[in-house]
């Protein structure tokens, strides 16, 4: 009764799976999250936010213009003469000294129109190259960010195949079992075994259940995983359109990790640290600006009847701001200096992980031969076994041993065609320019 109430669960559990299943092909993934993953949509709004910071500094470059409109009312004898003279209606009566003194209240409303445009900004020039430079750097850095997330999907997609395979192994290891079940009652109800080697049998059969238990959480775990990647529902389950099969690829001796997108960036962020130096430094210069008004006056409002315009240009230096400006120019250095000193860590780094990744793939293909000739060996002692023990000529504990080493060995295959192919991956996204 116990094992009818297994097979049917499993049943249950097989027949919901195949109701829900989607079947995707890798293309399919990678289409789906360049469209739609939130991670690179957060790499293209930073590209967009440096590209913003750059569009800045454009006002080293371009003017500033204003447009201003206001209106007074004023018995001020300066600012009522002022106005008057601005609206072009002075009279000579009005430099009578008690009008002077004490003037009735005069309206002004004036529309002015004010232009500042740089002309010499030394320090502003180098910080648009910084803001460049960062931009740059946000570019690759966004690059990188695809090929990481290309790198996720082979992983991802990869140990989905391996967990349906898994699933097939169990499967098959579990119509194994249950065949050597019915020979081993057959031999019980005839004398030939004892009872504990019939539950020695259940008991294997038990294990794997819990297995194909397991089997199937891993395949929800890495359909939920790809789901989130394609930013889709999570509740779909995934099944690969192809099986876990070996992959070669050849690589190049020759690393130019110099050309890897993200030492690529941190060259670029090393750069605008550079550039931000060069502006402090620059700041110590003086700057020449050149500056414009256009008035119109009149004490009707939104009204013209005077104007005038004025221009002129300003060269400025400041040559001290307390230590403001040696402070901040020190600060850049020592910025500019620790981003040097990360660059070369991080190429260190880069370097110490390629070769590391490279012998992992060698061991890689070593293990995959050892494993390939391993399950060839314990597929004939498992066949000569059951042979044996269906002539009642072998232990029961013999056969379950040999049974299990067979599904461990293939389990253990294809776990190293996984591992063989992420290491092969991973070198190819370590050198990849």
């Amino acid at each position: 009764m116990k094992h009818r109430l297994a097979w049917f669960l499993l049943f249950a559990i097989n027949i919901g799976i195949a109701q829900v299943t989607t079947l995707i092909t890798k293309e399919e993934v990678i289409a789906k999250v360049k469209e739609s993953n939130n991670t690179l949509k957060m790499a293209e709004q930073d590209v967009l936010a440096a590209k913003g910071d750059f569009n800045q500094t454009n006002a080293i470059l371009l003017p500033n213009i204003s447009v201003s409109h206001t209106g007074i009312a004023t018995t001020n004898p300066l600012m009522a003469f002022g106005s008057k003279l601005n609206q072009e209606i002075l009279t000579a009566a009005d430099f009578n000294p008690d009008l002077l003194n004490d003037p009735n209240q005069i309206k002004d409303f004036a529309t002015r129109v004010e232009i500042q445009q740089p002309l010499l900004n030394f320090d502003g020039i180098f910080q648009r190259k910084a803001a460049r430079s960062k931009w740059v750097a946000t570019e690759f850095q966004s690059e990188r960010t695809q090929e990481f997330i290309d790198l996720e999907i082979e992983k991802a997609y990869m140990q989905l195949q391996l967990a349906y395979k898994t699933a097939e192994v169990l499967k098959k290891a579990k119509e194994t079992a249950m065949e050597n079940k019915r020979i081993a009652d057959n031999s019980f109800k005839q004398g030939y075994l004892q009872k504990s080697d019939v539950l020695a049998v259940e008991v294997r059969v038990t294990e794997i259940d819990n297995q194909l238990q397991y089997a199937k959480s891993n395949i929800l775990n890495n359909s939920n995983y790809i789901s989130v990647l394609m930013n889709a529902n999570s509740d779909q389950i995934l099944k690969p359109a192809d099986s876990l099969v070996i992959v070669n690829q050849t690589f190049s001796e020759e690393n130019l990790l110099e050309n890897r997108k993200d030492i690529m960036a941190m060259n670029s962020a090393t750069e605008a640290y550079r550039q931000m130096h060069k502006a402090d430094q620059m700041a110590f210069l003086p700057r020449l600006n050149a500056f414009g008004t256009y008035e119109l006056h009149d004490d009707d409002v939104f009204q013209s009847n005077a104007n005038g315009y004025l221009f002129g240009a300003e060269l400025k230096w400041n040559l001290f701001e307390g230590s403001k400006r040696i402070g901040k120019s020190q600060k850049s250095k020592a910025e500019y200096d620790k981003s040097k000193l990360q660059l070369a860590q991080y190429k260190s780094e880069s370097q110490l992980e390629l070769n590391k990744a490279k012998r992992s793939l060698e061991d890689a293909r070593n293990k995959l031969k050892l494993t390939a000739l391993a399950l060839q060996q314990s597929k004939e002692s498992l066949r000569i076994r059951t042979n044996r023990f269906e002539q009642g000529l072998e232990k029961t504990t013999d056969l379950l041993l040999a049974e299990t080493q067979y599904s461990q060995k293939q389990l253990e295959y294809y776990t190293t065609i996984f591992q063989h192919n992420y290491a092969q991956a991973y070198v190819e996204f370590l050198t990849k320019e």
